[in-house]
């Protein structure tokens, strides 16, 4: 007997060829009348990084400065997504409507995409994976090889082309 999918989480880390995958995960709820949640995953690695890098260039923040940073942070990605949907659903306004739900999490990638799969009550999964070759291979490993080990639900990893 098949799993019946009724709630797709759609993982993108807003590159170019992101919309690609999205394509996947909208016909993915289109066939199963399902929904989709899209989920960006603010990188904990890449945040340190950015703190480290601060203290170079003497930034020095003030009381409640980093609260607010995060927080414009949070409001342009969220536009960035919004964006994002509503051009690569521009010529099917129907599958606008699967797109229920906007999610910004910050931590490790691929532990984030696996807790809001199971918080968020999704059936399966869909994300992109980079290019070709040791590139590849090396992305691949560091978020999608990750999920893949400890999911158990579907995941549907699209390779996304080069251009």
């Amino acid at each position: 007997m098949t799993q019946e999918i009724k709630r797709v989480l759609y993982a993108t880390d807003l590159s170019d060829n992101s919309a690609y995958a999205f394509g996947y995960a909208i016909n993915l709820a289109a066939k199963f009348d399902a929904e989709v949640v899209v989920l960006h995953v603010i990188d904990k690695t890449m945040e340190s990084t950015q703190i480290m890098f601060a203290g170079y260039i003497n930034y020095t923040p003030i009381e409640g400065d980093l609260e607010k940073r995060i927080a414009l942070i949070h409001e342009d990605i969220r536009k960035r997504l919004k964006g994002f949907i509503d051009k690569n659903v521009a010529a099917d306004p129907e599958s606008a409507g699967k797109v229920v739900q906007i999610e910004i999490s910050k931590g490790y990638p691929a532990d984030e995409i696996l807790k809001k799969a199971d918080e968020l009550h999704c059936d399966a999964i869909v994300m992109g994976t980079h290019g070709k070759g040791i590139v590849s291979r090396s992305f691949f490993g560091s978020v999608a090889k990750r999920v893949l080990r400890r999911v158990r639900k579907p995941v549907f990893v699209i390779p996304l082309p080069e251009e």
